[in-house]
C-alpha cells in the first residue's frame, strides 16, 4: 500500500536529503568551468541571481567606489586651498599680488579709495579683516566686482546665485550685514539677475568697511609693521 500522509512527507524529505549528498552537489560547489566560483549555498544553477552573490559583489565594489568618490569630493576649491595656505604663510599681499611699494603703502593712509584701488592694498586689508572675523565683507565686494565683468547671461545667473547663497542668504555663515530695503530689492531681482543686481549691497558694504574697519586697519600692527619694513628697506637701498 502506498505511503500516505506523514509517511509520504517523510519519504520526500529523505529523497531531497539524498539528492544533496550526491556528487552533483560537489560539482555545484566547485562548479563547471568558471560558473562554480560564483556559486554559493549549493545554488550553482542560479549563480547570477543569488542574493549571496549580489551582496558579495557589492562588498567587493564598495572599496573601489568609495575611493573614487573620496578622491572627487575631498578636492578643495581653489579659494579653499588659498585660505588654507594663508593660515601658515605671510600676509596675502605677498601671495596674491606683487609686494607693495613704500609709495603704495603710504598712499593707503590718504584714503580708503586708494587702499581699495590696488590689489596689494585689498589683500592686506583682507588679511586684517580676517583677524576681526569680517573677511566676508571683502570677499563679497570682490565677488560683486567680478560679476560686473560678465556678459554671458547664464554665467551671470550662476554667479549671482552663488553670491546670494554665500553672502546674502540669512542661512549662510558668511552673511554680510545688509538693511531690509536692499535685501528686498535683491530678492525681487533674483528672478532674472543682472550683473548689477548687488550694486546697492556692494556700496553698503564698501561704506561699512570704510567707516568701521578702515580706521582700525590704519592703526593696526599689520599696517604699521608693513610700513616700517618697507621704510627700512628703502633706507638700506
Amino acid at each position: 500500500m502506498p505511503p500516505m500522509g506523514s509517511e509520504r512527507m517523510e519519504m520526500r524529505k529523505r529523497q531531497m536529503s539524498a539528492a544533496q549528498e550526491t556528487p552533483g552537489s560537489t560539482v555545484g560547489q566547485h562548479g563547471v568551468g568558471n560558473r562554480g566560483s560564483n556559486a554559493c549555498c549549493f545554488c550553482w544553477c542560479c549563480c547570477c541571481s543569488c542574493s549571496c552573490l549580489t551582496v558579495r559583489n557589492q562588498e567587493e565594489q564598495r572599496p573601489m567606489r568609495a575611493s573614487h568618490e573620496l578622491g572627487r569630493e575631498d578636492l578643495p576649491t581653489c579659494e579653499e586651498r588659498v585660505l588654507k595656505n594663508t593660515k601658515q604663510t605671510p600676509p596675502p599681499s605677498l601671495l596674491w599680488s606683487p609686494a607693495p611699494t613704500l609709495e603704495e603703502v603710504s598712499a593707503w593712509a590718504q584714503s580708503f579709495d586708494k587702499l581699495m584701488l590696488t590689489p596689494a592694498g585689498r589683500n592686506a586689508f583682507r588679511e586684517f579683516l580676517r583677524t576681526e572675523f569680517s573677511e566676508e565683507n571683502m570677499l563679497f565686494w570682490m565677488a560683486c566686482e567680478e560679476l560686473k565683468k560678465e556678459a554671458n547671461k547664464n554665467i551671470i545667473e550662476e554667479k549671482a546665485r552663488i553670491i546670494y547663497e554665500d553672502y546674502v542668504s540669512i542661512l549662510s555663515p558668511k552673511e554680510v550685514s545688509l538693511d531690509s530695503r536692499v535685501r528686498e530689492v535683491i530678492n525681487r531681482n533674483m528672478v532674472e539677475p543682472s550683473q548689477h543686481i548687488f550694486d546697492d549691497a556692494q556700496l553698503q558694504i564698501y561704506t561699512l568697511m570704510h567707516r568701521d574697519s578702515y580706521p582700525r586697519f590704519m592703526n593696526s600692527a599689520l599696517y604699521k609693521d608693513l610700513l616700517q619694513s618697507l621704510s627700512e628697506k628703502s633706507v638700506e637701498a
